[in-house]
């Protein structure tokens, strides 16, 4: 049996909340030989809705470790959490990675290009193997879509700065080229539209507002076009890849997308604040 421990900033939050059920079901339906067991948070109580680490853990079945170090010994595989703060990540990264277990740290893996740079590096120092996504990578409407012309990317949250890693993943993912600058519009309170130029004249729009759904619309090598709202399981599938990678150690997609997502992220929040002007990556 490997044991799996969260690492998270405050552990009564969504991903920690529901990741234990995925994880289970994956295991039953695969004959996987995985348990979560453990959580360690640096924030004792949530300052979302006040459920303190204990309380959590009454909850879920969990047990609750006192430091990271703890949590890295007890546990075969760690996911690095804390999805909302993601200037954490560094700091458990370092502790997490010297342990050498296979490691998943959750979106948005870092807040700009440098940190998420500094991660690989410690990562390659002391040869752990690690992936970071945000789940919408693994939605199934983008399973045929490769080397696009161009996308048309939409999707909502609270915010533009922390949801807009959801879109930079998608489009990454179906362009796969490098990215070269981005442009933020904005029109009127929270609707946003987001333009990224690629190498080879590749481009996608981001649109953002609140209220939307995730989806894409995508010209396709041959011009042929494809639109898609995104309704596949996304989250379950990025839990079976995280299982399976904790497994082989096979990463299933090259992780210098990762940081290409972080540059295309990290123009946008720059964008954020020069409204109009192209923002070089």
């Amino acid at each position: 049996m490997k044991i799996i421990g969260f690492a998270d900033y405050y552990i009564s939050e969504w991903h920690a909340d529901n990741y234990p059920a995925w994880i289970k079901q994956i295991c039953e339906e695969k004959g996987l030989d995985f348990e979560f067991k453990y959580v360690w948070a640096e924030l004792d109580k949530s300052p979302k809705d006040g459920i303190t680490t204990d309380e959590w853990c009454e909850k879920h079945g969990a047990i609750k470790c006192n430091s990271l170090k703890e949590l890295c010994e007890k546990c075969d595989h760690v996911f690095v959490l804390a999805p909302s703060d993601p200037q954490k990540h560094l700091e458990y990264a370092s502790e997490v990675l010297k342990y050498r277990n296979n490691t998943y740290i959750d979106k948005t893996f870092a807040p700009d290009y440098a940190t998420a740079k500094k991660i690989f590096d410690i990562a390659s120092e002391y040869g752990t193997a690690f992936f970071s996504s945000s789940a919408l990578r693994y939605a199934s409407e983008l399973d045929d879509l490769r080397n696009c012309n161009g996308v048309i990317t939409y999707g909502g949250g609270s915010n533009l700065a922390e949801y807009v890693i959801h879109q930079a993943e998608m489009a990454v993912k179906v362009i796969d080229k490098k990215a070269k600058k981005v442009r933020v519009d904005k029109q009127g309170k929270n609707q946003y539209v987001c333009a990224v130029e690629f190498d080879e004249g590749k481009r996608a729009t981001m649109l953002f507002d609140p209220s939307y759904g995730f989806g894409l619309c995508a010209e396709k090598e041959n011009g042929a076009s494809v639109s898609r709202s995104v309704n596949s399981d996304f989250f379950k599938y990025l839990i079976a890849d995280i299982l399976e990678f904790f497994t082989s150690g096979k990463l299933s997609f090259d992780t210098n997308q990762t940081l290409e997502v972080i540059r295309v992220r990290e123009g946008v929040v720059k964008g954020m604040e020069k409204l109009g002007e192209w923002i070089e990556l």
